[in-house]
């Protein structure tokens, strides 16, 4: 998928860069090139659910904080809780805060969401705390896939088999009821994330995205809400990309941080 990042900008201090986002009103520091790097899938999770006022959101797997980062710049009155097993990127995570001055408004859990209901809570993941809750979780089960040899790559990319209904199975803890599940995954993995939103969501909404409109779906967009009984819906595609490559206006309105999925520009 495309890179969404346009510009760097270079802090004399730490002698690294801060990646330009939401058209530069945000800055990340993230990983090497080659590590595990928020890209364009994190873009199309933090635009996919638009908070309330004095919403609380928790974003679950964050990595270096892209997506729910993004969220608090966007929403002023938003708290977030940024949770991530690898404390290196929690640490990432936790400058980048502090770097956009969000850090008031933000919380970062080093917790591994995949662990037993106690553990969770010993690490800070109270249940019922969040109105939405925003993931990108690993793509692969192990043994199914060819996993990266840079460390923080395959951890981010994989999980035990049966991981992905308990890493949603914990999503449903942490949601108030009635509260929002905003979910990106693989296209081909649509049955085995309805399986697991089955009896803990309703109202679920998928929505195909397409690197172009000519091409298969490369990934979902899943909202869900917790506790309801409303039916599936199958939503419009949204196309990334025109034939010739260059960005929709969708994609850079999205990129700018100046539309919320489903919404106008």
């Amino acid at each position: 998928m495309p890179d969404p990042m346009s510009d760097a900008m270079s802090d004399a201090s730490a002698g690294i860069e801060a990646e330009a986002w939401l058209g530069g009103r945000l800055r990340l520091y993230q990983p090497a090139r080659g590590s595990h790097r928020a890209g364009t899938d994190a873009v199309l999770l933090a635009s996919l659910v638009a908070p309330g006022d004095d919403a609380v959101i928790c974003d679950v797997g964050a990595g270096t904080g892209a997506v729910g980062l993004s969220v608090a710049q966007r929403v002023p009155t938003a708290r977030v809780v940024l949770v991530e097993r690898d404390p290196d990127l929690a640490d990432h995570a936790r400058r980048n805060a502090a770097l956009n001055g969000l850090q008031d408004r933000t919380a970062i859990l080093t917790a591994d969401v995949l662990v037993p209901g106690a553990a969770r809570r010993a690490a800070g993941l109270d249940p019922e705390f969040a109105d939405v809750v925003l993931t990108n979780p690993p793509f692969f089960e192990e043994g199914r896939y060819r996993a990266s040899p840079v460390a923080g790559k395959a951890s981010a990319h994989g999980f035990p088999p049966g991981g992905l209904a308990a890493w949603l199975r914990t999503c449903v803890d942490l949601l108030r009821p009635s509260g929002r599940l905003g979910l990106i995954h693989r296209a081909d993995a649509l049955p085995a994330c309805l399986d697991a939103l089955t009896g803990r969501f309703g109202g679920v909404a998928v929505r195909p995205v397409h690197a172009r409109a000519d091409q298969a779906a490369i990934r979902i967009l899943i909202t869900a809400v917790k506790g309801s009984r409303a039916p599936l819906a199958l939503l419009p595609a949204l196309v990334l990309q025109d034939a010739e490559g260059h960005f929709t206006e969708a994609t850079q309105a999205l990129n700018g941080g100046r539309a919320w999925i489903g919404s106008p520009s």
